[in-house]
């Protein structure tokens, strides 16, 4: 591992005359903005075991199951609440004709997966299995278009199989295959990554075709859809600049794609073994997700200063080396507490920026890339939750409240990798600074706060004062607060994670380390801890 060096500055201005090593702000009646549920989105694509194997054994697989659905897995994510599903890529969207995955599945024609490791699939998991799936799991339906080797006539009977009630030839064949009502489906991809996988394409080029696309992915009866251009990597804002001038309000939205990539020289290092120094780099290179978002919202609010248009980080999270012994090109990868950090903190970015941000979604549920759940790759019917999962599952009352203006006043932790070392794309030079305490808090319908509090040093127990400001009745007094419940999601080394022999080494617990007083909350966190408090 090329070498870092590791600063801590301490910012004289942060600490007051108490003994606290940081404060935090809340502004509890300048709350304009609802955390859209979304956000807390999931994807999952045809791409090593996340389909086959992660969600889906089949109704015959001695793995216990619902309807084919591994059942474990299934009532755990029932448990995350999840709000929306993307499927099915990704990459493999752009390749994937969906008339082959409908229809018996003994009489399914099979395909190479070319993207990801050559593998052949056998289709058993299509179109009625994805959205039974998300009726299952209560969730939106994200259907992403083939627009790189499809048709326009392929992507608009496609809508019409799955949205139109009766008397179209497309509704009359989802019937004859046992479908008689058609499903919901609200959101639409327009292609994905055409910059890349998706077809090569220029902006220019992308912005025609999609506007040709989506002329003909109709609203069929009561289903409205909320339809998405395929929008940047990263750093390309004139990607977005593009769509923003050619195609304009004809989108609802523009996806953005972003991923904690850290690696050297062809490696993106492992998943599990790393030092104090790779870690902190992570997360700084974690949070430069803001800048990104900031930029792009920027270029959008030019043409669309309301913000009818969404910005969709519907692929997002770690990237690391595939675990050794497992098959190339299937990205199974572990994931410890720092992928955990790495959750926690984009979610409060999202939370900051929901004006904008209308979803995210991680990549990937099950099996692939920073996931929620590992499920065994021999077939014994193992499952383990990860600490991203744990992440989601403490962060499910942050859906749908409203986002309250959040300060933090702390140490500042800097960075500084080697300059005579090669830089990433897109790193912001030789130096990354992230705070050592990471917040945000939102006002929930019931009148109560649910406050996140991330102590991201791997050493230092953090004493932090939480100030919350002219939190109100419904006749305009300020009110108090008198009950405060909390969980903590922490470890012993921060390279710790769950696996089949351990699944339960980095999980949640009850936490009372806190004061209430006079609306002042003051938390002592240990280090590499996340905290969620409730406040009524």
């Amino acid at each position: 591992m090329k070498k870092i060096l590791f600063l801590s500055i301490l910012t004289m201005s942060v600490l007051s005359a108490s003994a606290q090593d940081a404060t935090v702000t809340i502004q509890a009646n300048e709350g304009t903005d609802k955390i859209h549920k979304e956000i807390y989105g999931q994807f999952a694509e045809h791409l090593g075991s996340c389909i086959y194997g992660g969600l889906w054994v089949g109704e015959n697989s001695p793995i216990p199951n619902t309807q084919g659905y591994r059942t474990d897995v299934l009532n755990a994510l029932k448990a995350l609440q999840v709000p929306v599903l993307r499927w099915p890529g990704g990459c493999f969207a752009d390749e994937y004709h969906w008339m082959d995955g409908i229809g018996p599945r003994n009489q399914r024609p099979s395909m190479k997966n070319n993207n990801w490791g050559g593998t052949i699939e056998d289709n058993s998991f299509g179109t009625h299995e994805f959205l039974n799936l998300c009726e299952l799991l209560g969730c939106e339906p994200y259907i992403s278009g083939n627009v790189g080797s499809g048709t326009v006539e392929e992507l608009a009977k496609w809508v019409e199989y799955m949205t139109s009630e009766d008397g179209t030839p497309m509704a009359k064949l989802r019937q004859q295959n046992g479908r008689q009502k058609p499903w919901k489906v609200k959101y639409l991809g327009v292609g994905n990554e055409s910059w890349g996988c998706g077809g090569n394409m220029r902006p220019e080029y992308y912005a025609d075709l999609y506007r040709r696309y989506s002329t003909y992915c109709r609203n069929y009866d009561s289903n409205r859809l909320y339809k998405i251009a395929s929008g940047a990597s990263d750093y390309d804002y004139n990607w977005t600049k593009v769509l923003m001038n050619n195609v304009g309000n004809r989108m609802n939205g523009v996806s953005l794609h972003y991923y904690t990539v850290t690696g050297w020289s062809g490696s993106k290092g492992s998943a599990t073994k790393f030092d104090n120094e790779n870690y902190y780099w992570t997360l700084g290179k974690c949070l430069e997700i803001e800048d990104v978002i900031k930029k792009h919202c920027a270029i959008m609010d030019e043409k669309d200063p309301k913000k009818h248009i969404g910005l969709l980080v519907d692929e997002w999270g770690t990237w690391w080396d595939e675990e050794p012994g497992t098959i190339r090109g299937h990205l199974y990868q572990q994931n410890s507490m720092r992928d955990a950090m790495v959750a926690a903190l984009s979610l409060n970015v999202f939370h900051r920026h929901t004006d904008r941000v209308r979803m995210a979604n991680i990549a990937q549920v099950v099996n692939v890339l920073q996931s929620m759940i590992l499920t065994d790759q021999v077939g014994t019917g193992h499952m383990v939750l990860t600490p991203t999962y744990h992440v989601f599952e403490m962060y499910k009352p942050f859906q749908e409240a409203t986002y309250l203006p959040t300060t933090v006043n702390c140490e500042q932790l800097t960075v500084r990798r080697d300059i005579n070392k090669e830089v990433v794309k897109g790193d912001a030079g030789s130096y990354r600074t992230l705070p050592a305490i990471c917040a945000s808090s939102a006002l929930k319908a019931d009148g109560s706060l649910v406050i996140s509090l991330t102590n991201v040093s791997v050493d230092k127990k953090k004493e932090v004062a939480v100030e919350i400001n002219k939190l109100l009745n419904e006749k305009g007094k300020e009110r108090s607060l008198k009950d405060v419940t909390a969980r903590i999601l922490s470890c012993k080394n921060i390279t710790d994670y769950n696996d089949f022999e351990h699944p339960d080494r980095v999980k949640t617990e009850g936490f009372k380390d806190f004061k209430l007083k006079k609306n002042k909350l003051t938390v002592k966190i240990p280090a590499k801890s996340i905290v969620v408090l409730e406040v009524k």
